[in-house]
């Protein structure tokens, strides 16, 4: 299993959608790092919603439930997305400034390539965020 995490402005689309939802398309991916990353997707694989621009923290746990495939809003190019069921809110959300804040996530892809909408998580930055949010790891 691989770890993700994936942003979303929540004007846009929020976590609550999804819950409410109850499985969405992770579609409007126009970067081609982050769709490296789409397509590098498994079935299972985990990853934490992030808020971004607004509230700029991760509220939740979603699992991969269909990997890559052709993204319908794309007007042109290669474009990918992926479906996402939502599994687990978080029982206390993690702000952008408390992760900043913690020396263990120094070195995340969220404060290195902070523009990057889909990026990598590694197994111990998982462990350690999950416990932060109080979900199950």
């Amino acid at each position: 299993m691989k770890y993700w995490l994936m942003k979303s402005e929540p004007d846009v689309y929020p976590w609550s959608k999804l819950v409410k939802d109850g499985t969405g398309n992770w579609d409007g991916v126009r970067n081609h790092t982050a769709k490296l990353n789409l397509m590098a997707m498994q079935v299972g694989d985990r990853a934490f919603f992030y808020h971004s621009n607004i509230g700029k923290e991760i509220v939740g746990v979603m699992e991969v439930t269909k990997t890559a495939h052709p993204d319908p809003t794309a007007e042109e190019g290669p474009w990918v997305q992926v479906t996402v069921k939502p599994v687990e809110a978080a029982k206390t959300p993690l702000t952008l400034a408390e992760i900043k804040a913690i020396p263990e996530l120094a070195q995340t892809a969220l404060l290195k390539y902070s523009r990057l909408s889909v990026q990598p998580v590694t197994p111990a930055e998982w462990k350690f965020i999950a416990k932060k949010l109080g979900v199950k790891a």
